[in-house]
Parts: C-alpha cells; structure tokens; sequence
C-alpha cells in the first residue's frame, strides 16, 4: 500500500509519496515520490509572529497540489505534521483550520517531541546500522532536536530553539549554546561510545556534495573545513559552485555551524548520515496504523 506524507517545516514544505517494503527480513521505506516547496514559514514567523495573508494562500495551493499528486499514486492515506514554525505561529491555528476548509486536510501542528517520536519510530528500520547506543542530531529551520539512545532505549531528549532560519533571521537567544554545552554534559555519559547521527535537509545536501556513498560518514574535521570554504565564497558563489537552490544557499552555512557545535561538545569524530527524515517516519506510522 502506498502512503503519504506531509512535513510542513520552517523552511520547506515536502511530501514524501512511499510504501514500506520487506528486504532480507527487514522493512524499510521505499520512495517512490518526492516534492518540495520552498515556503520558508519561518522568514514570517520569525520576524513577525504571522504567516502572512500572502503566504497563507500560498501554503493553502502548495497543499492541494500535494493532495493532487497523493491521488495520482493513489494513496491509502495521507498524514500532515506541521513543526517549529506553525507551533509558534500566533495564527498558526487559524491557518491550519482554513487549510482544512479549503482542502479538507487536516494539518497536525506537532511539539518537538512528537515531531522527535515519528522520526526516530523509523530510524530502527536500520536496526543494523544503528547499533545499540546512538546520539541523533536533528537540526530544522526553527529547532534542533538532539536525542540519547542506550541500549536500543530512548533515555534523553531535548529540544532546543535554534535553527537555520532562527540563526539566518538573529533570533536565537546567546544562552542557547551554553544551554545545549550544559544539556549535553549532564546527559551524555562519557563512559559510553555512542555513534552520532545527522538528521535534515541540510546534511543530507552535505553527504551528497561531499560524494559520500550511503552510511559512509562526514568527519568533522570534513564539515569544520566545508564549513570554512562556504562562509569563504558569496552567495551566488555557493550557489554557483555547489549548485544550491537560494533556499538552501542561505541556510547550509548555519546547518554546519549547529552540526560542528554540537559534535565539538560531544568529541566526535564523525557523523552518519541515513538520510531518513520525518516524512519517512510518518509513512511508517501510516503503514503501522493499517497493518
């Protein structure tokens, strides 16, 4: 049966249209469509408070066009999560119910740790590659989620309020790194070697410039340098020399700034990237609520 899902984020809207299949016993998420729309809800939000009238009528076409394309796959159901953006949103509510009059879709505005939930109910189809103790980094437009997981458990998370548009806009608060610095000392045991995972957009476009085969680490030392020949070339040079799309040109400088942070606090030396997002986890819930 094939599945759809929505994943309304700061920077982007996507709909993932996919099926979950069965390989040597184990069941992954096959895509079989992907879209994406730049919507960048947060660039609004961010500054204002508001999803514009504009950019409502906007995000309203962007989900019929999606619902449109789920029944040309002919869909068994469709799922749409909303993240950062919508939650803080001061008429986040009202546009979520004009979505639903106009489209008949029903936009689930999630918190942090639902959006944390669905994503990581997928992360163990790789149970394999995983392993039985792992940090994943999740890193959006508006949040970053940051999860320990000890012997196949999840036993901490948290959710911090600093992403890529956040940064890109200066609405992050100074104290956000010195709250993740504390966060990941208090609960980060030092006694166990975790394997970390990188989770976004942004450092699934990473993996790719870098040429890095599937499950094939990013070395830090990698993303601290790639991180300095970025912030070392114009806008139009990035987008030029990596071919970036403007909504991702902007964005990927402050992507590496959270990874390399983050992964400085934990002495890693590498980050996996299984390119598994929300969309994947909310197609593997769909799939979970049929069988």
């Amino acid at each position: 049966m094939k599945y759809a899902a929505i994943d309304i984020g700061t920077n982007a809207a996507r709909l993932l249209i996919g099926e979950v299949v069965k390989h040597k016993e184990h069941l992954y998420v096959q895509k079989l469509s992907y879209t994406r729309v730049p919507l960048r809800l947060g660039m609004d939000v961010f500054n204002d408070g508001f999803i514009p009238k504009q950019k409502t009528e906007r995000f309203v076409k962007t989900m019929r066009a999606f619902q449109l394309i789920a029944d040309v796959y002919d869909v068994t159901a469709i799922r749409a999560c909303a993240t950062s953006a919508m939650r803080e949103a001061k008429n986040g509510v009202e546009v979520q119910q004009q979505i639903l009059e106009e489209t008949n879709l029903n936009v689930e505005i999630i918190d942090g740790k639902e959006e944390a939930n669905i994503l990581f109910s997928t992360f163990f189809l790789l149970a394999e590659e995983v392993g039985s103790s792992f940090i994943v980094i999740d890193v959006g437009g508006g949040s970053t989620e940051v999860s320990v997981f000890e012997n196949g458990k999840k036993v901490n998370g948290k959710s911090f309020e600093v992403g890529t548009i956040r940064l890109l806009k200066g609405k992050t608060k100074p104290s956000v790194w010195k709250d993740i610095k504390q966060w990941l000392k208090e609960n980060v045991s030092k006694k166990i070697d975790y394997k970390v995972f990188g989770t976004g957009g942004n450092i699934n476009k990473i993996h790719k410039i870098m040429y890095k085969r599937f499950m094939e680490p990013i070395f830090l030392v990698e993303l601290k340098a790639f991180q300095a020949e970025l912030e070392a070339l114009t806008f139009d040079e990035r987008m030029e020399k990596y071919l970036l799309k403007p909504d991702r040109a902007d964005v990927i400088i402050p992507a590496c700034r959270i990874y390399n942070f983050i992964g400085k606090q934990l002495k890693c030396k590498e980050i996996y990237v299984p390119k598994i997002g929300l969309s994947d986890g909310m197609i593997y819930d769909l799939y979970l609520r049929e069988s």
